[in-house]
């Protein structure tokens, strides 16, 4: 499929994709790449909000696992590290989509259902 997004608009559309796990305090934050990727035609956005889709996925999913397993005390570093992890990758994707607008962010370490 033929790319049909200016570079700005793709810089922008992409970095929106990966900040809005910073609303995931709202189960409708992954309104937001779900939007993006039904509005856009463009390849590198609608990837980057795949995989903006699957990154919220993926930290719910190990959100509430942790939720789980602090009852045995094991969740609690895990809550820590997830804490951290939820915070900095949607950061080097913003970054990503911003340097390096013609590729896709692709977070490590993730299931990727879509």
């Amino acid at each position: 499929m033929q790319s049909t997004e200016d570079t700005g608009t793709r810089k922008l559309l992409s970095a929106v994709s990966h900040a809005s796990i910073f609303l995931n305090a709202l189960v409708l934050s992954i309104g937001v790449p779900i939007a993006i990727l039904l509005i856009s035609e463009d390849t590198v956005i609608k990837d980057s909000a795949k995989e903006a889709i699957n990154f919220h996925l993926n930290m719910w999913f190990w959100w509430t696992a942790a939720g789980i397993l602090v009852w045995l005390l094991v969740g609690i570093p895990l809550l820590f590290v997830l804490g951290i992890v939820n915070f900095i990758m949607p950061i080097f994707g913003i970054i990503h989509s911003l340097t390096k607008p013609n590729t896709v962010f692709r977070y490590p370490l993730i299931l990727r259902l879509f």
